[in-house]
């Protein structure tokens, strides 16, 4: 077998081959202190923002859960406002603030959010901090006849905004849970069963912050969603298992109409909860679109 060689050029010859040139001797300062800060060189630019900042960071963090602490992989969004006679922020504050929380060995919950979302504010000279942050949350799920566990997931989200002139934090608190679905028309109509799907469930609580310390929202956002819905969904699942499975979603028959209404009522009985959003989207098993319902509610407006 024949066998050729390449003669290479060197590396600094291969890559002025392929277009590099050297840098030019620049006339621009290199000292900080002597850059221009356009930033931060006040002038009217015609409009406040209410946010500016940045979005789809990763980054690991440990979460309070009733289970103890997990650590994750969360996606962090952070902003602030601005005001009018500033072009922008120094958006480098934003991931040095994030890093030395993690240096320090923070562990996220609603409280030390609050705590974050002040000092952004307060580190970027504007009026108002906010941050989001998603991430899974993994917990113990046991079958229903065997007892046989397995760990679930929910995709959980904190919203919070700190507003330094008033002092009042608003937070909210999200959960994305799967659930089953058995169809109420098709098990009416039909001689031999009824079909079922799965469904998805997105609920958004405001939290009053006077008494939302001690409150096990995931397991209360949770219960929610699965309580509510024909039945809910199980890692392991023996032969015993899923014939009870099976069983009490034929015994509680749900539109995603019924699954937003009835999750919206356990929502408006917790006292801690202010306001909330509640969406169903089943993925339909006899057609090829997806059937959806929603409801937005304000508690405070009801009173």
């Amino acid at each position: 077998m024949s066998t050729s060689h390449v003669a290479l050029p060197t590396k600094a010859e291969r890559h002025k081959l392929f277009g590099s040139v050297p840098p030019i001797k620049g006339t621009k300062p290199t000292e900080k202190e002597q850059m221009v800060d356009l930033q931060n060189t006040p002038k009217n630019f015609l409009f406040a923002l209410d946010s500016v900042g940045i979005s789809n960071v990763k980054h690991p963090v440990n979460v309070e859960t009733p289970e103890g602490v997990q650590s994750t992989v969360a996606t962090f969004e952070l902003t602030t406002s601005l005001v009018q006679d500033r072009k922008g922020i120094n958006m480098s504050r934003l991931t040095e603030q994030l890093d030395a929380y993690h240096q320090q060995g923070w562990t996220v919950s609603n409280r030390s959010l609050i705590e974050f979302a002040q000092e952004l504010a307060e580190r970027m000279e504007q009026t108002e901090g906010q941050l989001t942050i998603r991430y899974p949350w993994f917990f113990t799920r046991k079958a229903p006849a065997t007892g046989l566990s397995g760990l679930m997931n929910a995709d959980v989200m904190h919203r919070v905004t700190y507003n330094l002139e008033t002092g009042v934090a608003n937070v909210t608190v999200g959960l994305i849970i799967n659930v089953t679905t058995l169809c109420p028309c098709s098990k009416e109509i039909s001689e031999y069963s009824a079909h079922n799907q799965r469904g998805y469930i997105t609920i958004e609580a405001g939290l009053d912050e006077t008494s939302m310390d001690g409150f096990d929202w995931r397991a209360a956002l949770l219960d929610a969603a699965e309580s509510n819905a024909s039945a809910p969904l199980h890692p392991v699942l023996k032969r015993p298992d899923e014939k009870r499975a099976t069983e009490i979603a034929y015994e509680n028959p749900r539109f995603v109409e019924d699954m937003v209404r009835l999750i919206a009522a356990d929502l408006y009985e917790m006292k801690q909860v202010v306001n909330f959003f509640v969406e169903c989207r089943n993925e339909e098993s006899i057609h090829q679109h997806d059937a959806i319902a929603s409801i937005t509610f304000d508690k405070r407006q009801d009173a």
